[in-house]
């Protein structure tokens, strides 16, 4: 387990669970009149996994705001996670997502600002992993985890949240590609942001 070094870890961390936490019940509100009830509501959410890298960006730093432990590691992955949150709505789903009322707040606080705050906070208070191989590798499991559930909710409902799992229009050797790809990129993104994060504290040493 590690311990941010810095004061201003656990309230920065603390604003940011809030903020997360705060706005996927904001959501479910929103979507009362839709699901009929706030368990069917969070279920319905759940289906994504932008809801399910917020939902950690809460617990996590929810759990840092309390207690200052968490393994570098995991605070690695929920970094990574929510930068491909980032990345993937805005360059490939953005186009495709016309959200209205109030969850045009929502997803705005899900898809940009609790991605970027996180990533800044793990940036400036985070520890490094003390094994980058092992933390990388650890953050290939994540998209892999998801894309099962997801397959595994679609066989049962028919739904699929994201057209690169969507079996009703993919062979299983193109979604099998797409995931391999998807956690190619997991691991690309978890090695910038380590050397990203390297190269910030060896200029911070020379300031």
């Amino acid at each position: 387990m590690e311990t941010p070094s810095s004061p201003f870890a656990r309230p920065a961390a603390a604003l940011i669970a809030v903020i997360a936490l705060g706005s996927l019940a904001l959501q479910i509100w929103a979507n009362l009149d839709r699901d009929g009830s706030a368990l069917a509501a969070a279920g319905a959410m759940l289906r994504y996994f932008t809801i399910w890298s917020n939902l950690g960006a809460g617990l996590v730093l929810g759990w840092v705001a309390l207690s200052r432990r968490m393994p570098a590691v995991l605070l690695h992955m929920l970094a990574t996670a929510l930068t491909i949150v980032g990345l993937v709505y805005w360059t490939l789903l953005a186009a495709m997502h016309h959200p209205a009322g109030l969850e045009r707040f929502t997803n705005q606080l899900h898809h940009t600002i609790v991605p970027v705050a996180t990533i800044l906070w793990w940036f400036v208070f985070a520890p490094l992993p003390r094994h980058a191989a092992r933390s990388v590798g650890a953050v290939m499991i994540m998209p892999v985890a998801y894309a099962v559930f997801a397959l595994t909710h679609g066989a049962r409902t028919g739904f699929y949240p994201y057209f690169f799992l969507d079996r009703t229009t993919l062979s299983w050797s193109q979604v099998a590609v797409n995931i391999a790809g998807l956690a190619l990129l997991f691991a690309l993104c978890g090695v910038l942001l380590l050397a990203v994060k390297r190269w910030l504290g060896a200029r911070a040493k020379t300031i």
